[in-house]
Order: structure tokens, then sequence, then C-alpha cells
């Protein structure tokens, strides 16, 4: 219909491609169109927008600008962002170095649901000899299908830390959480 219609206007009077709907010249490339894209969402202060143009600053090694676009973006909710936060202050990038920050955002982040996070908690926990407090940060990212919480499980279980009910339990919820991902689409798309 009407984007038929549009190309054919387009071919016949050699136009170049635009929105059939508003007329605005179309990206000429993918990198073209997600870059007006995140802009408009910048403009609304999307915090998912803010934390990738953060982690875009990142990659670039410009950390001072990752930091404030990734503040930003916690400031309006984003929970990744907490989790990209807490390891700009663990490594003291684009700010001091904190160590109590970073734990404040690994730990909001985790209870946002982000598994990583909780992950990281775990990590910390272990090696200040929180054993029961790792464990427990593990068995929550593993029963929402977090593989590396898995893994250090699996290392607490061989050297007596987690018991085998408790394991066994775990990797139940595990399985269960990965099963719950899959889809004959995803399969397919694999």
């Amino acid at each position: 219909g009407c984007n038929y219609a549009n190309q054919v206007r387009e071919v016949e009077g050699r136009l170049k491609h635009s929105c059939p709907f508003c007329r605005q010249l179309a990206p000429n490339s993918q990198i073209e169109s997600d870059t007006l894209e995140l802009a408009d969402r910048l403009k609304v202060n999307d915090p998912v927008a803010l934390r990738q143009v953060g982690s875009r600053c990142h990659m670039k090694g410009d950390y001072n600008a990752a930091f404030e676009y990734t503040l930003k973006a916690v400031e309006f909710g984003d929970v990744a962002a907490h989790y990209y936060l807490s390891i700009m202050y663990g490594d003291g990038q684009g700010v001091k170095k904190d160590e109590k920050k970073e734990i404040y955002h690994l730990e909001q982040a985790a209870i946002g649901g982000h598994t990583r996070a909780r992950n990281g908690l775990g990590c910390i926990e272990g090696y200040r000899g929180q054993h029961d407090r790792a464990i427990k940060h593990f068995t929550i990212a593993a029963k929402q299908g977090h593989d590396e919480s898995v893994g250090n499980l699996k290392k607490l279980y061989k050297v007596g830390k987690v018991s085998k009910e408790d394991f066994a339990a775990t990797l139940r919820a595990y399985q269960a959480a990965v099963d719950a991902t899959k889809s004959p689409q995803r399969d397919a798309a694999q």
C-alpha cells in the first residue's frame, strides 16, 4: 500500500528514499540510523540510551563522559547502569576509586535483578571470607540462569561449603530458568 506507492514515487521522480509518512530522508546506513535513533532517545532522557552512550564513551576511553551519562541513567532508574557505575568506581575510571560506592551500586543493581552484579557481590563476600553470604548471592543469581554463579557454587560445593542437597536444588532451579528462555524461534535463530 503506502510503502509501495512511496517507492514508485521515488523511482519515477528519481528521489532519494524517504519515510512514506513524514517524507524525512532515510539514513544511508544502519550506523547512521542507530545514531539518529539514539539522539532522539537522549533528548527525552531515555535511561537505556543514556547508558548506551555512556558505554560507547567508556569504550573510546572518555571515562569522564562515560561516568556522566551512566550516572544520569542511574538517576532515571536504569538498573544495569548501577552495575556499570560499580565497575567505574571499582576501577577508578572517570571517578575516584571508591569501594563503598562500588558495593553500593552493585547492591542496587543486584536488588534490581542484575545477575552479574549479584555474582559480583558473591565474589566480594567470598573474598572477605563470608562464604554463607557468598553462597546466597551465587544461589540467587544461579536461580535466575547465571552460568558463572553456577560455576562458583560448584567450586564451593567441591570444597564442602555447599551441601549436596542445596547444590542439586540450585541446579534444578538454574535449569528451569534456562529452559524458560528457550523457544522454537530462538533455537531456529541459533
